[in-house]
């Protein structure tokens, strides 16, 4: 069984991994390579895009994949539109793992937004003082807002950036007292993220809660009319399947 894990998630990690020991399962992680050190999942590992629709169509014929497992990011829609588009073509059966979306709880003041320019349509009524937790590729969207931002980012975001920020470099999971504290530090008024589900960058969430925050949260693209699993055990089951 020869497997490509489109990857760059924890789950995608956990997916390779309980592949890699499996007898007769080769199994490749691709990763975009947007990150300068990524944490490698076990096995072969590919970094750097296939060139489009093209390319994969064609590294799939070339390298005899049996099945993919589109296990990027819910937010990564160009990837995801290229896999299914490819993966039509050639007649390799597709997966889409994606964590569960998060659900707001008791106490929570989250605000939804389809996407980054209505969220950034909403700050001004919301806070002076804003932890912008978007990733990079949204970014440019807040650049002419008279807003204070706090930025976060695993290595240093390209411009354009807001003119008056702060950058933090980090690295989840993240906890619940270490967000608290950050949020507390720089006096944030609004938190702004996209709805990635998970646990690993949810404790912000937590701590917005605790502080008594408002979130605008971005929903999610629409899903790909393929099958889908919310968790690395059903998604081993389902190519164990075929």
């Amino acid at each position: 069984m020869n497997v490509l894990v489109l990857g760059g998630t924890g789950e995608a990690r956990r997916l390779a991994s309980a592949l890699h020991d499996r007898p007769g399962w080769v199994v490749t992680s691709s990763l975009a390579g947007r990150v300068a050190v990524p944490s490698l999942p076990p096995g072969d590992v590919r970094v750097g895009g296939f060139g489009g629709v093209d390319g994969l169509r064609r590294w799939l014929r070339e390298k005899g994949v049996d099945a993919v497992v589109d296990a990027t990011h819910p937010f990564a829609r160009q990837m995801t539109a290229h896999a299914v588009q490819a993966t039509t073509d050639t007649g390799v059966p597709l997966l889409v793992l994606r964590r569960e979306p998060w659900q707001a709880g008791p106490g929570d003041r989250w605000r939804r937004v389809p996407d980054a320019a209505a969220a950034a349509a909403l700050l001004p009524g919301l806070g002076e003082r804003v932890f912008l937790a978007t990733g990079r590729g949204d970014l440019a969207v807040f650049v002419g807002l008279d807003r204070w931002f706090l930025l976060r980012a695993v290595d240093l975001p390209p411009p354009p950036l807001p003119t008056r920020h702060h950058l933090v470099l980090g690295r989840g999971p993240f906890t619940a007292d270490a967000e608290r504290a950050l949020l507390r530090e720089h006096r944030v008024d609004v938190v702004v993220t996209r709805d990635s589900g998970g646990v690993m960058t949810a404790a912000k969430l937590v701590a917005a809660r605790e502080l008594g925050l408002p979130v605008v949260l971005l929903d999610r693209p629409p899903a790909p009319d393929v099958p889908t699993v919310a968790t690395v055990d059903e998604a081993v089951r389902w190519l164990a399947a075929r």
